[in-house]
């Protein structure tokens, strides 16, 4: 059978044997660069093996070695820029350690994560990294660790039973607004989707009625926008509902940086200049909001350090996954960036 006939099919370490002369076990430990086989021997099996177009056949292989060296990645929104980092991110840190990644994203969909999860299962990841739809619904996601399959969520949570490494989101909040609040606002709105139980995390909601509750301010739901999507349009018109009330807010504590744009593009069109009229602090601190016309003041993420201790504690549970440890939640925290919007 020539190359090109070969090329039809998956070429197997048999049809590199029959080329080489070799037999299947030594071109196998000349591939994997065993120096049991002679330097000239690798050379010419390595030649031929990209002549013929060899693909290692990693499925088979981890069957054999009860790991693939491969992590799941899903993500419920994969246009959301500080997902898009913190895949990069988790991407450079698994490479250190010699780990590819495969990535799915959930479009905001639970059957779709849930599809997600099994298709990478059935692809034999060593483990999962996920940023779930829901913070509160958890039990798919603690089921797997139940079953010794390692899983480490991207969020900080307060739920028992399964391993989150994330920033402090309700302490980000109290921050954001209780700055609002030390510049004199009492009259503060808050812009944002996260904000229901069933979907995302009521975290940052939290954090900003206890910011209120301490400095003695009533919390007013009517100041409470959530837009229809999670884009610049939809947040936009959200800000036209939330500041044509008569006792409209004078400041704007908006959940991410995406709806802090928004309220800022609100404020240019309305003619409501920033921050003399309307303060506005966002959430996540990307690179865009500090060039932005008016540069934005944000709750800073640090994603390296985010990803770099998520994959710490992956690679140490898929160590460990025979007898798993106990369950842990590792806070990153967030940090102020006091800029010109507020």
């Amino acid at each position: 059978m020539d190359t090109t006939s070969m090329r039809q099919r998956k070429v197997t370490l048999a049809d590199i044997a029959a080329k080489t002369g070799y037999g299947t076990n030594t071109v196998s430990l000349a591939l994997r660069g065993s120096t049991r086989i002679s330097q000239a021997a690798r050379d010419l099996i390595r030649g031929v093996a990209d002549e013929m177009d060899y693909v290692p056949n990693k499925i088979a292989a981890s069957l054999v070695l009860n790991r693939s060296n491969t992590i799941g990645l899903i993500l419920h929104e994969i246009t959301n820029p500080v997902l898009t980092s913190v895949a990069h991110m988790v991407q450079k840190t698994l490479g250190k350690h010699g780990y590819s990644v495969l990535f799915a994203s959930s479009n905001g969909d639970p059957e779709e994560e849930l599809k997600a999860i099994a298709a990478f299962r059935a692809r034999m990841v060593d483990g999962l990294l996920i940023y779930p739809i829901a913070h509160s619904k958890l039990d798919h996601l603690k089921a797997l660790r139940r079953n010794n399959f390692p899983t480490v969520l991207l969020i900080h949570t307060d739920a028992t039973g399964i391993d989150a490494v994330g920033i402090d989101e309700r302490k980000g909040a109290f921050d954001a607004t209780n700055h609002l609040i030390e510049r004199g606002h009492r009259r503060i709105g808050t812009l944002g989707p996260s904000f229901t139980s069933t979907v995302g995390n009521v975290g940052k909601l939290q954090g900003y009625r206890d910011a209120l509750e301490a400095a003695g301010i009533a919390y007013d739901p009517t100041i409470v926008s959530i837009p229809i999507d999670h884009s610049i349009e939809a947040s936009v018109h959200a800000m036209d509902e939330l500041m044509a009330q008569d006792d409209a807010p004078s400041a704007i504590f908006a959940t991410s940086d995406l709806t802090a744009l928004a309220a800022l593009r609100w404020a240019a069109k309305s003619n409501v200049k920033v921050p003399e009229e309307l303060a506005i602090v966002g959430f996540d601190d990307t690179d865009y909001v500090a060039q932005a016309t008016t540069p934005i003041s944000s709750i800073h993420n640090d994603v390296e350090q985010l990803a770099t201790e998520a994959v710490e504690r992956l690679l140490f549970l898929i160590a460990n996954k025979e007898l798993l440890p106990p369950a842990e939640t590792r806070t990153t925290p967030g940090r102020l960036i006091i800029r010109e919007s507020s």
